[in-house]
């Protein structure tokens, strides 16, 4: 099913409509969703389609050629290659001189390691001769710093010949659940934490089984996708794999600052930080400060991938007994856990909603970050779960993921904390996914404070 890319399909039916060269550049992690938007988006159209393969030049050519003569005849042309790369874009040329074609390059990155001049031959088809046509050009690829550097970056021959770009993130969690029918707002949650928002990691959760049977399925049987997704994933990026999983499984075991993922990994810190770069270029961990802050040397490391944190968390350590079929013994052991893994998962949902509320013109705000450090006031460490904040305005937020209601002792704790930072306004909101004590509930009616359960969140934000 196709869910979502609302404003990506809405630019480029725009641009298709403007009937003119255009190009577009689209990227993002495997298994986004970047293919599945492509083909949807021409499906009614005219259009040709090729995906490169991490194979011979020649081979790629042959590919493309047939892709090209396919279109023109109709019919499966068998062994049929250009002579070159410059015959086929003349090919295209000469189509494109008299339709509006869509041509699309897909994993591009794999072409141009096959051929090492196809950005530079690109660059001289477009500028002196696709221009001329109505043709929509659209590249894209998975790995994201060839992506931004090779292709969007200044040095890239392609430079400046995109007239739109897209970054394809992950589903958020309003979209996600759109995949399910048969399971609770609460377990709709849970499989957006575990999956990350990964359309085709959604795909693999089956509406007709329990999430607990979905859990062992997916995660805890060695024969399944996702059981080895990491190691493949990791293994198609990068080289040297097992150091980054060491760098994964330092941070998963609580260690967050450079110092301490760089003893845990033995590695020196210049080395870890070239590494730590990699993953935050792949988008599978995110380097956090706290909010207001500009001082780098208080960041700490995070994974950001749900897929990866929920593998770490309880995967990993647990290998030997999925290797010995005890898969259910695996989910008893962890099942308790689940709700502490959550936590961060909540704090993102209640952010992405804080965002909808902001588009919706209900909040404003121009940023949303956690914030930690010491209550000078108190003399102890203090977190705050999000702060969204704008010249001066602040929004302080407490979101808790417990079975429990919250209580006023929560909602008095966050203004408490609250009053380390100095501003022209501040209000608060806390989330909590079982609602709120009657207690609380009377704090409702004063003057900026919010309490919102999460079937507030889903009734009001569509």
């Amino acid at each position: 099913m196709f869910v979502g890319r609302k404003k990506e399909m809405s630019k480029l039916t725009e641009a298709y409509n403007n009937n003119k060269f255009e190009m577009a550049v689209i990227y993002g992690r495997r298994r986004v969703g970047k293919t599945k938007l492509i083909t949807e988006f021409i499906k009614d159209k005219e259009a040709i389609y090729f995906s490169a393969l991490e194979v011979s030049d020649k081979i790629n050519l042959a590919n493309l050629s047939r892709s090209i003569m396919s279109y023109e005849t109709g019919r499966n042309v068998g062994t049929f290659s250009y002579g070159s790369y410059a015959d086929c874009f003349d090919a295209l040329y000469e189509i494109a001189k008299t339709k509006r074609l869509i041509f699309v390059i897909d994993e591009y990155p794999y072409l141009a390691a096959s051929f090492r001049g196809i950005s530079s031959l690109l660059q001289q088809y477009i500028d002196l001769k696709w221009k001329e046509t109505n043709m929509l050009v659209i590249l894209c690829g998975s790995s994201m710093s060839f992506m931004e550097n090779q292709v969007l970056g200044y040095q890239s021959p392609l430079y400046g010949r995109r007239t739109m770009q897209f970054k394809i993130e992950p589903l958020d969690f309003w979209e996600s659940r759109q995949f399910h029918e048969n399971f609770t707002d609460e377990e709709k949650a849970v499989i957006y934490g575990m999956t990350g928002g990964i359309p085709q990691y959604l795909e693999l959760i089956d509406d007709n089984k329990s999430l607990k049977e979905n859990i062992i399925k997916n995660f805890f049987d060695n024969s399944s996708y996702l059981y080895d997704e990491p190691t493949n994933l990791l293994k198609q990026e990068l080289r040297e794999p097992a150091l980054y999983n060491s760098i994964m499984t330092a941070i998963a075991d609580g260690a967050s600052r450079i110092n301490e993922i760089a003893n845990k990994t033995g590695l020196d810190n210049p080395v870890c930080s070239k590494y730590l770069k990699s993953l935050m270029d792949l988008g599978i961990i995110k380097r956090e400060k706290p909010a207001m802050e500009k001082d780098a040397k208080r960041s700490i490391y995070r994974l950001a991938d749900g897929m990866f944190r929920f593998w770490f968390r309880f995967v990993a350590p647990n290998v030997d007994r999925i290797n010995k079929d005890q898969g259910e013994i695996v989910y008893r052991n962890i099942e308790a856990q689940i709700s502490d893994f959550m936590g961060q998962v909540f704090e993102e949902i209640s952010k992405q909603y804080l965002w909808k509320l902001n588009l919706a013109g209900n909040v404003d705000f121009a940023t949303a970050e956690r914030w930690w450090g010491t209550n000078p006031h108190y003399k102890r460490q203090e977190e705050i779960d999000i702060i969204a904040y704008d010249d001066g305005k602040m929004i302080f937020c407490e979101c808790k993921w417990r079975n429990e209601k919250v209580g006023k002792s929560i909602l008095d704790n966050l203004i408490e904390k609250a009053e380390m930072f100095y501003g022209k306004g501040k209000s608060y909101m806390v989330f909590s996914k079982s609602g709120f004590t009657d207690e609380c509930l009377k704090r409702q009616d004063e003057d900026g404070i919010s309490l919102i359960s999460l079937n507030d969140m889903l009734g009001v934000v569509s």
